[in-house]
């Protein structure tokens, strides 16, 4: 199964002023590591310094939410990229545990007026997070996608 990505964006985007914060669950952390640095790499690329982009942690996806909210009162952030990495076990836990996150991270968007970036992968399996993590061969790296659409939103959406 082919993984494809965010495909065609505007590569005239200009991040230099953006302040990104990427907060991150240490679960899974194989597949977190890889989409923190896939997003860190396009951020870069659109020219999002260094010192602008804000590195945190979190135990778990649930606690993403909390924390994001947290990060953007403890920096001037334009926009955060939570990512975290949910696998289908054999309960409900996983049920719970994305709906929760989904909502309460596109409810914090309004309250916070402020752009999330859904970096959340949901999988049914570990080797789709293997390739939605671009650790297999081939297989594409939705980081880079979130640092990319970070940028997008930043510049088209939010600094108007």
């Amino acid at each position: 199964m082919a993984i494809k990505g965010l495909g065609k964006i505007d590569q005239n985007y200009d991040g230099k002023s953006v302040r990104v914060g990427i907060l991150h669950a240490r679960w899974n952390a194989e597949i977190i590591d890889a989409l923190v640095a896939g997003a860190i790499k396009k951020l870069k690329e659109f020219n999002v310094p260094e010192e602008n982009i804000i590195v945190e942690s979190v135990p778990g996806s649930y606690e993403l939410p909390y924390g994001t909210k947290k990060m953007f009162e403890k920096y001037n952030l334009d926009v955060i990229i939570p990512i975290g990495c949910l696998i289908k076990g054999s309960t409900m836990h996983f049920e719970y545990i994305c709906e929760s996150v989904t909502n309460q991270l596109m409810k914090l968007q309004f309250e916070l007026h402020k752009p999330i970036i859904f970096g959340v992968l949901t999988c049914l399996t570990e080797e789709q997070a293997l390739q939605r993590a671009g650790i297999l061969p081939g297989m594409h790296n939705h980081g880079e996608d979130w640092g990319a659409c970070a940028v997008e939103m930043v510049t088209k959406w939010y600094q108007q």
